[in-house]
């Protein structure tokens, strides 16, 4: 077995267990609160499609917001935190196939030197839809 398969499962149990994710600053939770607004949440689900293309939108080191559409938002709260993600660092996740998932290895490394700077794994994926005007 190669030496990556073996630290994989390291990592993510270090992801699991006591996490506690920090609080959103009043900053962070004023653009969530705006991103979301006239949206509503519905049942969370595993997994999203990759396809089609979908904008993330970072709010903090461990929530995320992958757009859809206008009337589609999808919020994950990673398990563990991913830092360097608010100072710009570049998210890679690594998933197979053509959906993103619950437990997905997620990594950051800086832009400029590739040195990577956050382990965690992607949560649960919350859809928040436009309600259907009557």
């Amino acid at each position: 077995m190669r030496a990556w398969m073996w630290t994989t499962p390291l990592l993510l149990a270090g992801c699991t267990g006591s996490y506690e994710p920090k609080p959103l600053t009043p900053k962070q939770m004023a653009e969530l609160d705006e991103a979301l607004a006239g949206k509503v949440a519905g049942e969370k689900q595993t997994c999203i499609s990759r396809v089609p293309q979908t904008n993330l939108r970072v709010i903090s080191n461990n929530v995320l917001l992958y757009r859809v559409s206008s009337k589609l938002v999808y919020k994950n709260e990673l398990i563990g935190s991913c830092n360097g993600l608010t100072r710009g660092d570049i998210m890679i996740v690594r998933s197979f196939g053509s959906q993103m998932c619950r437990g997905d290895f997620t990594t950051t490394a800086s832009p400029v030197s590739g040195i990577t700077s956050g382990a965690c794994a992607l949560g649960d994926f919350i859809p928040y839809r436009t309600p259907k005007q009557p």
